[in-house]
């Protein structure tokens, strides 16, 4: 069995994945594959069992091995391939679109940067507020994708209004930057930490 996942919804693919092999499967990055890898790992045996349960990342950035994955569809292993993006006119895509299971898991389009701009906006007068909108949505988000969001709307309003406390939300954001990259605590606590205090600035 060979599937193909795609989209950066990641979460609900992974559920998804771990609903179809299980807790324990085996993780391989597909850039690294050559073609000669494929008869062992898709054909092969493993030591303690027949069949292998194996999740292969982003393998279509590996043009080569991607269009000869289709030579493998007999396997008797548990296989999905999960991708990021997936090019829909690449040769490997055409050749696996009729023949196996594909199934896109995307988020919402511009969901995300709606909802960090209602946080940001919201967290500039209510910091409580802007904590309890985030709980409702991090799980989804990776929070240094969402610090990076949380920039973009500072610098729009600094660009807006070069006021002193347009200057400071930039300095406490260049300050979170640096926590986010040495801290030992969680990103979503610093960042919680930056809402709460956004207001005061």
């Amino acid at each position: 069995m060979i599937k193909l996942f795609y989209g950066n919804d990641r979460v609900r693919a992974l559920q998804d994945i771990s609903k179809i092999l299980g807790p324990d499967y085996e993780i391989i990055e597909g850039i690294n594959l050559t073609e000669n890898d494929l008869p062992s790992l898709l054909l092969g045996n493993s030591l303690f069992s027949d069949s292998r349960k194996i999740l292969i990342r982003d393998l279509s950035d590996n043009k080569l091995v991607f269009e000869k994955l289709v030579d493998y569809l007999q396997t008797k292993h548990s296989v999905i391939i999960l991708e990021i993006k997936l090019d829909k006119r690449s040769a490997g895509y055409k050749a696996l679109k009729d023949k196996i299971e594909i199934k896109e898991y995307s988020l919402p389009k511009d969901l995300a940067l709606n909802q960090v701009f209602d946080i940001y906006n919201t967290a500039k007068r209510d910091g409580k507020k802007a904590v309890q909108i985030l709980e409702n949505i991090k799980i989804n988000e990776d929070p240094i994708m969402f610090f990076g969001l949380l920039v973009s709307q500072a610098i729009k309003d600094y660009d807006k209004k070069q006021g002193n406390k347009e200057k400071k939300v930039l300095k406490e954001l260049s300050k979170l930057d640096l926590e986010l990259k040495s801290s030992r605590l969680q990103p979503w606590l610093l960042i919680e930490s930056f809402l709460l205090r956004l207001s005061s600035l």
